[in-house]
């Protein structure tokens, strides 16, 4: 198992490339199941959840041939021989729940492990199950499997959500391209990455109305017709590895450009205007936030696109304990999402939980220790408080990191971070 080992307190300046979006690329890949034929993928991320999904693809009966190097993926799903996502693969990864829709519409069963992942919350299948079941499915609950049914294609339906689920909606998505007529799907989530497989399946032969709007409708076409011909797709960047690098140059007292939708990333852009950074839109995509002499406490509460986003809340913790005030982080989405608040206060940080709030207080001048890991987002949290910190900080249990984020002690080096990945029985 390897460590970080990370000196702060080096200003980090300069342009970092961004990734394909992990987000985006993990139901784009499990969607090629709905086609008998081939697709290639470019720009897909080298991270450990695309590696589980690429197995569990294989498992299922995929050909796949994924080049790290040239960030590009083959998928043939014309011969599908199961229907099971096993327990051994699922547990790791919650978005394995995703493989329920393209295998009832191309088997009419599916039988999937209910999911794991990242500790940050129970995170039910409850709403993929409805909205299938809305469509025609029927499903039983057996040790420790969903197992589904459906007699021949998908039905047409009209279904709300009681909450803008993204892993929902792309469910609902996948399921409704292949029914027989049209549904339509309120209240969904509208986050650049639900936009991002509606394009895909269009791309296939899906007719989809609505995407980045709170209802979507859906037309659906028989399965024979769906990508008829070799198809290919590139998956768009990853805004949270953007805004993840953004703040890690602002807590340096740096300037960091990376090249996104400005759209995709508003409400972020939004906070960090209003902590004091310079916000430069460079053309050609390039946005560049620079530190300009002080950062302002900004309270923020994470919601559904296009709010605050809660993949960005723990690095936006981190940035508020070297603002000049005082912050409150709420949490609305998660309801275990606070595992970093421990660690980044040993790290000297001044935090205080109240219910699904954290009061920071700043500024905290923080100081090198070892810290642990708890989840994704958590991991990337202790990163940015670690290059902002006196002295050195050992990051152990990074594997989280690697669940997405791609080469970030690289592309930090680039910037200028003092930061090295080591096994940990390294001195």
């Amino acid at each position: 198992m390897d460590r970080l080992r990370i000196e702060g307190q080096h200003i980090l300046r300069g342009e970092v490339p961004l990734s394909g979006s992990k987000n985006a690329a993990l139901p784009i890949l499990i969607s090629a199941l709905l086609c008998k034929g081939k697709t290639v993928f470019h720009r897909v991320p080298n991270l450990s959840d695309i590696e589980t999904t690429c197995q569990l693809l294989k498992i299922l009966g995929c050909h796949v041939e994924w080049a790290h190097s040239t960030q590009t993926c083959h998928v043939d799903a014309t011969h599908l021989n199961s229907i099971e996502a096993p327990y051994d693969l699922v547990r790791t990864m919650r978005a394995s729940i995703l493989v329920l829709a393209p295998l009832l519409a191309r088997h009419g069963e599916a039988k999937v492990s209910l999911p794991g992942g990242c500790a940050i919350g129970t995170r039910p299948v409850d709403y993929h199950i409805q909205v299938l079941e809305a469509l025609g499915a029927t499903f039983d609950l057996e040790g420790g499997y969903v197992h589904g049914k459906i007699k021949g294609a998908f039905r047409p339906a009209e279904y709300t959500f009681p909450f803008p689920s993204v892993g929902a909606t792309e469910t609902a998505l996948m399921a409704a391209a292949t029914a027989n007529g049209k549904s339509l799907f309120k209240n969904v989530a509208r986050e650049p990455e639900i936009r991002a497989l509606g394009n895909f399946l269009i791309s296939l032969g899906a007719k989809i109305k609505g995407l980045g709007s709170p209802e979507i409708q859906v037309q659906g076409i028989p399965m024979a017709n769906l990508n008829t011909k070799p198809a290919a797709h590139t998956i768009i960047p990853d805004r949270i590895e953007a805004a993840t690098y953004w703040l890690a140059g602002l807590i340096t007292k740096g300037s960091v450009t990376t090249e996104i939708a400005a759209e995709d990333v508003q409400s972020v852009l939004d906070a960090l205007h209003l902590a004091g950074a310079k916000i430069s839109h460079l053309g050609n995509g390039k946005i560049e936030v620079s530190y300009t002499g002080k950062i302002n406490p900004v309270s923020v509460r994470t919601e559904p696109f296009p709010g605050f986003p809660t993949d960005v809340q723990a690095q936006w913790m981190a940035l508020m304990t070297q603002a000049n005030g005082a912050a409150t982080i709420a949490e609305t989405i998660f309801e275990n999402r606070f595992m970093h608040v421990p660690e980044l206060q040993r790290l000297g940080a001044h935090l205080k939980i109240r219910g699904n709030r954290v009061d920071v207080s700043g500024v905290t001048p923080l100081q090198g220790a070892t810290v642990m890991a708890t989840d994704l987002r958590a991991s990337a949290s202790l990163v940015i408080a670690a290059l902002a910190a006196k002295g050195e900080t050992n990051i152990r249990r990074i594997y989280h990191l690697d669940r997405g984020y791609e080469d970030l002690c690289g592309k930090l080096r680039l910037l200028g971070a003092h930061i090295i990945r080591e096994p940990e029985s390294s001195q």
